[in-house]
């Protein structure tokens, strides 16, 4: 009785051990395509939802309730002899504590995506070589949502998944597939080398405030998150103020900007006109949603 008991232990140990990081839905769309044939994109399209969800992509062991929720949505325009041309947007969030919201964390879209695929064959990625961008793209962006949501839960987290997502880039950089340039404006270089860089520190520190000092107590404490959030701002203004149109902020607001807008609307006052000046300068783009923040 014992040694069956010591079994089970050890197959539910190894169980919660294998649990993948990811709860992400890959999305293929060949709406562009004159192809007759739509079964290759519909085996392309499980056959990453395999690879994206059942690869064990770092040693960190998670919940199943921990996963992180994410969408890739991969739009193909053009498609011939196995050669794929297309775009691929990302987006993930995170939990939200003691409510049922998700926060968006990450939206981005790639415009650079070309890959080879021959239906049915194995995904295989290794993080020491390069396989096929289609494999390394995908892991890449698997590695950067990692890495977001670590640095909204502790300061810097994120920095472990940032260095493979790195070595991924470096990888691909030999193959001249688009998107891995240094060259590349606001490409897969462009945004890992910002995520590491001293430059932009203010970007990380402003992850974790935002989220972990924010977000996470205002179900609590509605009036000290609403300053602590309203506080990052100024960490962005700084940050902008070293280096205008910063790609991070970009990113930052293309997730945030309607959520911000949100948390600012009603609840506790803060100091409205001192942010929405702060939230005009740093990301005009905005201005509407910024204007109507109103109180």
């Amino acid at each position: 009785m014992r040694k069956l008991i010591f079994t089970i232990l050890i197959m539910c140990i190894a169980f919660v051990a294998k649990a993948q990081e990811l709860n992400c839905t890959v999305t293929i769309n060949s709406d562009q395509v004159s192809q007759t044939n739509q079964q290759i994109f519909k085996t392309l399209e499980r056959s990453l939802n395999d690879f994206v969800n059942k690869t064990k992509w770092s040693n960190r062991i998670y919940k199943e309730n921990e996963r992180i929720n994410a969408q890739m949505f991969i739009t193909i325009t053009d498609y011939e002899s196995n050669r794929f041309k297309g775009n691929i947007q990302i987006q993930s969030s995170r939990p939200v504590y003691n409510t049922s919201y998700e926060s968006p964390i990450f939206n981005y879209k790639d415009n650079q995506f070309n890959f080879e695929y021959i239906e049915f064959q194995p995904l295989i990625f290794n993080e020491n070589s390069f396989e096929s961008n289609l494999t390394s793209v995908v892991a890449y962006y698997a590695y950067i949502i990692l890495g977001l949501d670590a640095d909204t839960f502790s300061l810097e987290g994120g920095t472990e998944s940032y260095r493979t997502a790195q070595k991924i880039v470096t990888q691909a950089q030999g193959s001249n597939s688009a998107g891995w340039s240094q060259t590349s404006d606001r490409g897969r270089f462009e945004l890992i080398d910002n995520l590491l860089s001293n430059t932009y520190r203010e970007y990380r520190i402003a992850m974790y405030n935002y989220h972990r000092k924010g977000l996470d107590i205002l179900g609590d404490n509605n009036s000290t998150g609403k300053q602590v959030i309203a506080g990052t701002m100024k960490l962005f203004e700084t940050m902008t103020k070293r280096r205008p149109n910063a790609f991070l902020v970009t990113t930052f607001f293309d997730a945030k900007s309607e959520e911000i807008q949100s948390i600012f609307s009603d609840g506790p006052k803060v100091d409205i006109v001192s942010l929405k000046e702060t939230l005009n300068s740093i990301a005009p783009l905005y201005s509407s949603t910024w204007n109507d923040i109103k109180f």
